[in-house]
């Protein structure tokens, strides 16, 4: 099975509305990729509906969060409806910032994915351990902890979505530090990630695409996608340039990874 690679940026709380407009120019001036490749972009959410509406039909936008709830007073939270109205095609769950400063459980991240899918959304589901947990030998089973809740999910989506089943693994002791998960670390995790989707259903995890992110650059990037289990990346600080962006984007594209059918 052939898997499409996926290039996300994650731009967090970065970026203003001129700067969407100009990234969106940036990607319409440099052309699509001539290769199958997915592009995603992760505004902040008040500029969610404007990077919709800028962005090309080659590059599709998410919502960094959703909450699990449908509605609600619940006051600085986005439904996932609502991001969907706004033009989110898919939606972040359990990124590592969402987990450490907001305080999110395990069970928390799998009802706001169900919700995501509920709607009709791509939900990108976030792994990954700290830097303590893996000196501890810990790293397989936090993972296997982050994952048990949201196993249905990801079975569902990989039948009910266009993107299909999708997680990131972020290791915690790579995000923003300019340390990198080594390819063999790496592969190693994405190994292991994929075999826990086919023995939660045969075909699941060789279906679903698996992306790193934790660092990820233009120099680091091709070695990483060179391993058969790494299928993308979810990017942050090097997304933020769109030159950046762009150039990894080319250096992906045709790299789709899995076995040959």
């Amino acid at each position: 099975m052939k898997r499409t690679p996926i290039v996300a940026g994650n731009w967090k709380m970065n970026l203003l509305g001129s700067d969407v407009v100009a990234y969106a120019e940036a990607l319409a001036a440099a052309g699509p990729p001539e290769t199958d490749v997915d592009i995603v972009l992760f505004p902040t959410p008040v500029y969610l509906a404007a990077a919709a509406r800028a962005m090309l039909e080659w590059a599709s936008v998410g919502a960094q969060d959703v909450h699990a709830e449908e509605k609600g007073a619940y006051t600085g939270d986005v439904a996932a409806a609502q991001a969907r109205d706004a033009g989110a095609a898919w939606a972040l769950a359990g990124h590592s910032e969402r987990r450490q400063y907001h305080g999110e459980s395990n069970v928390e991240v799998a009802r706001k994915a169900e919700r995501t899918l509920g709607v009709g959304l791509t939900p990108v589901v976030c792994v990954g351990e700290t830097l303590e947990q893996r000196q501890q030998g810990e790293t397989e089973a936090i993972l296997d902890a982050q994952l048990a809740p949201v196993l249905a999910v990801l079975d569902a989506a990989d039948g009910d979505t266009e993107g299909g089943a999708v997680l990131a693994y972020e290791p915690v002791w790579a995000i923003g530090t300019g340390l990198s998960a080594s390819p063999e670390i790496a592969a190693a995790v994405h190994s292991h990630l994929r075999r826990a989707l086919n023995d939660y259903r045969s075909g699941l995890g060789d279906a679903a695409r698996i992306l790193y992110g934790g660092s990820v650059n233009a120099d680091n990037c091709v070695d990483l996608l060179g391993r058969p289990d790494i299928d993308g990346f979810l990017i942050g600080g090097a997304s933020l340039d769109p030159a950046s962006f762009l150039r990894i984007i080319r250096l992906c594209a045709g790299s789709g990874s899995g076995p040959a059918p």
